[in-house]
Parts: structure tokens; sequence; C-alpha cells
């Protein structure tokens, strides 16, 4: 039996969980623990196999997993709590659990988006935990350990006639609102061009600037759907149950894009990590720790070592 198979999961407090399926009532019930004490943040214990995997990697400090995250306000992934001064969210639980696994305390640093790349070569932090997505580019200057698929969402309103998309076809003659200059515009419009083509309805794009005022319209019937980032979207929906989830797209759509733990290129760091990532799947922490922070439906079946990312521009 392995060691995965054999985690004991050490939960403190009992855990409210949403359902997978978004539009539940479960879904709809669930409420975010905002607390810095965190009573509900999955735990687990030592893994002695991964332990002895990393015994020759220089920690920044030793006895201590130091991770750069960003601190920006992007529930559920990451944010202050309600004291203003702890970072919670679900790249931080996951940091926890691979820490616990390794035998180490868990130090966070905070790092804007931009500086990441020069914290992490520079040596301030022994990985980054925050929300990087795997690319052609960045696999020139560091190494990858996938947990999370990078995936982009279409909400509806609770109550929706619309249960399903999951592909052009579905949108045809949707009023779909969306984010100006980002991916998911690009593949909506893709979505659209193909859709003409083929003699169906073109869709409306609307674009809002104030959630608020998203929201606003498609709880009045000015929009049927959204189209934007899965998690922030899973985490609206579980806080105030009147959206519900009727299609992922990858955020690399055609091709697979898959978020990381990013570590240095060559420190022996990145495959120890994946391999902790799968104890974690195997032994049912890793979806535990996804799905308190409603995010069930972007969990991947085996995290990878550099897999392929998505392609650098003009390739």
């Amino acid at each position: 039996m392995t060691f995965a198979n054999r985690a004991r999961l050490l939960i403190a407090g009992a855990v409210t969980i949403g359902a997978i399926g978004f539009g539940s009532a479960q879904a709809q019930q669930q409420k975010f623990d905002l607390s810095p004490e965190q009573p509900n943040r999955v735990r687990v214990e030592k893994n002695e196999k991964r332990i002895a995997e990393i015994k020759h990697f220089k920690f920044v400090e030793n006895g201590v997993f130091t991770i750069g995250i960003s601190t920006s306000g992007n529930l559920p992934l990451h944010d202050y709590a309600s004291d203003s001064k702890t970072v919670i969210g679900y790249d931080v639980d996951l940091a926890q659990a691979i820490a616990d696994s390794l035998g180490l305390k868990l130090n966070l640093v905070s790092v804007a988006w931009a500086d990441w790349p020069l914290g992490l070569t520079s040596g301030k932090f022994d990985a980054v935990i925050s929300n990087v997505t795997v690319t052609e580019e960045r696999k020139e200057k560091f190494d990858f350990s996938t947990y999370r698929k990078d995936e982009l969402g279409f909400y509806v309103k609770a109550d929706s006639a619309i249960t399903s998309v999951k592909e052009p076809k579905d949108i045809a003659g949707l009023r779909v609102i969306t984010d100006a200059g980002t991916n998911q515009e690009k593949i909506l419009l893709e979505w659209d061009r193909h859709n003409v083509a083929a003699g169906l309805k073109p869709i409306e794009v609307q674009y809002y600037d104030d959630d608020a005022v998203k929201d606003l319209a498609v709880q009045s019937g000015r929009a049927d759907a959204v189209f934007s980032v899965n998690a922030t979207q899973a985490y609206a929906s579980g806080l105030n149950g009147k959206t519900k989830l009727v299609g992922t797209v990858s955020g690399g759509w055609p091709i697979t894009a898959e978020i990381a733990v990013t570590t240095r290129k060559d420190s022996g760091l990145a495959a120890p990590l994946t391999a902790v990532i799968n104890d974690l799947i195997a032994s049912g922490a890793y979806e535990k720790i996804l799905n308190i922070w409603n995010l069930g439906p972007e969990a991947i079946d085996k995290a990878q070592t550099n897999p392929p990312g998505l392609p650098k521009s003009g390739s």
C-alpha cells in the first residue's frame, strides 16, 4: 500500500463543501471561511519518502518552505483574510499541504505578479504558487509541477434554461458578457466566427468593467451568460447562489492549459513536488482542498512535471 493510500487527513473542524454541480442547493449554500485562523484547512502527515527526495535541496531557510504568492484580491485563489494581514485561499491551502508533506513550516512571501520571476531566480523564495500557467516561454527559465486546470467558465442565472455549453454552436444567438482584451474574449470571438461561417446566429458580446453591473445584466435578463475566469466566478456562485456553471473551456483553447507550482530551472525540486501533488490527489486531500473553495471542476487527474505549455506568441 502506497503512502498516498495510507495518508491520514488531519482536518480541524467540520467542513461544509459545495457540490461540484454548481447549480445544486448544496453549492448555493456554500459559505467561505475568511477568518485568519482557517480552522477547516486540510492538513496532512509527513511523507518520509518525499522528504528523502529533497534532502539535497537548499531551501531559503532551513526547515521552511518559502513560497512567493500574490496577495492582491483574487479569491478563491488568494487574498487577505478578515484581519487584512493573513493570506488565505486555495493556493495557500495547497502550499500548506505540500509543506506538511515535506515536513516543513510554511512561509508566504507577498510578491506582485510582475515581480515573481525575478524573486524566484534571485532565491527570494523556493517556489511560486500563484496561479502561474505553464507556457513554453516560461519553461526556458523555470520548472513546473501542475496542480490545476487553467479554466474559463460559462455562467448563467441559476434558474436559466441554458444547461450546457460545450462547443461553439451552443452559444449561437446568445448575449454573452466577457472581458475586453483577454484570452476569453479572443476565444469567444473565434467561436462566434465559426458559428457565423456555419450559418448560425451571431452572438451579442457585452462588456462591463463593474462586476455588480455585470451581475445585474445577467439577473435582469439583459445578458444570457458570462464567459470569464472560472475560479473567481465559481467563488461568487458558491457565495451567493445566483449563478450556475454550464460549461468550461481551457484557458489555452484549443490547447489545454494548466496552472503549476513554479520552481527555478534544474533546481531538482520540481519532480519531488509533482510526486507530492500526486500523493495528495491519491489520498483525497487534493479534492477536499479544491472543493472547500468551490473549484472541483478545475481538478486534474495527474500532476505533471514540465508538460507542453502554451506556445510562444507567433508560433
